[in-house]
């Protein structure tokens, strides 16, 4: 069994000019972090792993998340493979993840999320929000075989407020 947790990075910043992977979090994304990191916590197992995007909204709304969950953050591992919006890139990099690891969270973007929680859960999402959680689990052993799984929970900024 494995599962899947997928947070798309919270509400970024266009205010400067500057290279998409360098925008930050506006206000209303670490606002909305710590509110979805929150309600999430019940909703993890007790080990996990995490890795993230080298974007830096990523960046800040996984750090946000540690800080909540109490994860240490010498242990967060940075994937410039997750610093995609394709669905395929995605799911390559799902596949191959060290069996090892039974729970992983994965921090990342879209159009990639929205299409990836839609081709593997069992619920249809139109668009995974800034900040949206969803934990999916499979009925596999090993990553590389991950087919249709069940999409166990959602978390979206705006059911929380």
């Amino acid at each position: 069994m494995k599962r899947l947790f997928i947070i798309r990075h919270a509400k970024s910043s266009w205010d400067f000019p500057q290279n998409d992977i360098d925008r930050p979090l506006e206000q209303r994304g670490k606002k909305d972090a710590a509110l979805v990191a929150e309600a999430a916590k019940k909703f993890l197992p007790e080990s996990f792993v995490i890795q993230c995007s080298t974007a830096k909204r990523a960046y800040d709304t996984c750090m946000i998340f540690a800080q909540t969950l109490a994860y240490p953050l010498e242990n967060i591992v940075f994937r410039e493979q997750l610093y995609t919006f394709d669905v395929h890139a995605l799911e390559r990099f799902v596949r191959a993840i060290d069996d090892d690891y039974q729970n992983v969270i994965l921090f990342g973007h879209n159009e990639a999320i929205t299409n990836f929680v839609n081709k593997f859960g069992d619920i249809f999402i139109d668009n995974v929000p800034t900040c949206g959680f969803i934990s999916l689990q499979f009925d596999a052993n090993q990553w590389l075989n991950i087919e249709k799984g069940i999409t166990l929970k959602t978390i979206f900024p705006k059911d929380l407020k």
